[in-house]
């Protein structure tokens, strides 16, 4: 068995760095706060935190609660989808006068599906610094769990809450080679599912991550065919913030290719590899040659 470490963290080196750095007045910092798991509060955040003249927040009370977790009080204004081109002004006239302004929402990084884009648009327009301060974010979490080998990804978030709105919503996305995300809320997650099973082929992978950095954490994988039975068997499923990943379509010639695999091995069942690779070269205006030379390593010869 190997030693187990522990770790003082109050006496990490990395602990003053945090101090030591520049965090510039009049600025408005964007700061990502956790997801789930109020460990992954970053160490730069904090400090930040510590320093900022006010904290604008979706919900003051939950992040007047999470600042206290952390020692720390302070002067908050609320900023959510109902107020922010007003608070925008305001924020705008408090970096004019100097202040330091945080900007969190109630979890993961603003602007992100959650409020926080048009007060950044407002700072940005008025000439204003902003600092992002990166940390979690529950697609990425969930994007890094999934095994879906992709290089891109295409952030849809939230689909509309009516079943047309969401028909219309996936209609283009059916052709989107990147893996798609999608924020779901718990009470609606059956409808996401069947919408999804409606719009896509059964045999597309999809990953459900719930409670991503919580106690009851649950990241599934299966096809979408199986998703809305493994989604029903358990009332517990129905529960928590979701991330739904759903794996891109095929490439086009991926899927050419595919097509002519599939003809070819129907036809390799009746007829010689000559005829078969002749014939799936004319069904699917493959190359003959390319197509025999399949033809043969299926038959083994």
């Amino acid at each position: 068995m190997t030693e187990q470490q522990t770790i003082d963290i109050a006496r990490l080196p990395v602990m003053g760095e945090a101090a030591q750095q520049s965090y510039p007045t009049a600025t408005l910092y964007v700061v990502a706060t956790p997801i789930g798991n109020v460990t992954d509060m970053t160490l730069r955040a904090l400090h930040l935190l510590a320093l900022a003249d006010v904290v604008a927040c979706e919900d003051t009370r939950k992040t007047g609660a999470l600042l206290q977790r952390f020692g720390l009080s302070k002067s908050t204004i609320a900023a959510h989808q109902h107020n922010e081109r007003e608070v925008a002004d305001k924020i705008v006239e408090r970096l004019r006068a100097g202040q330091r302004v945080a900007l969190v929402s109630d979890a993961g990084t603003p602007g992100v599906s959650d409020p926080g884009a048009r007060i950044v648009d407002a700072v940005r327009t008025a000439g204003l610094n902003v600092v992002p301060l990166p940390g979690p974010s529950a697609a990425i979490t969930a994007l890094s769990a999934s095994g879906l080998v992709n290089d891109r990804f295409h952030f849809v978030g939230f689909l509309p809450a009516k079943a047309k709105g969401r028909e219309t919503a996936l209609a283009p996305l059916t052709r989107e080679t990147s893996t798609l995300v999608f924020y779901e809320a718990p009470h609606r997650i059956v409808d996401c599912v069947e919408a999804l099973v409606a719009a896509f082929e059964p045999t597309r992978q999809v990953v459900f991550a719930r409670e991503l950095s919580k106690m009851f954490e649950e990241i599934h994988r299966c096809t979408l065919g199986e998703a809305l039975a493994w989604v029903k068997a358990d009332a517990h499923r129905e529960k928590g913030e979701f991330v739904v990943l759903v794996e891109g379509a095929v490439e086009a010639s991926d899927a050419e290719d595919i097509e002519a695999e599939r003809v070819l091995q129907i036809l390799l069942t009746e007829c010689s590899v000559k005829q078969a690779a002749n014939l799936a070269a004319q069904i699917t205006g493959r190359k003959k040659n390319a197509l025999y030379e399949r033809a043969l390593q299926i038959r083994g010869e």
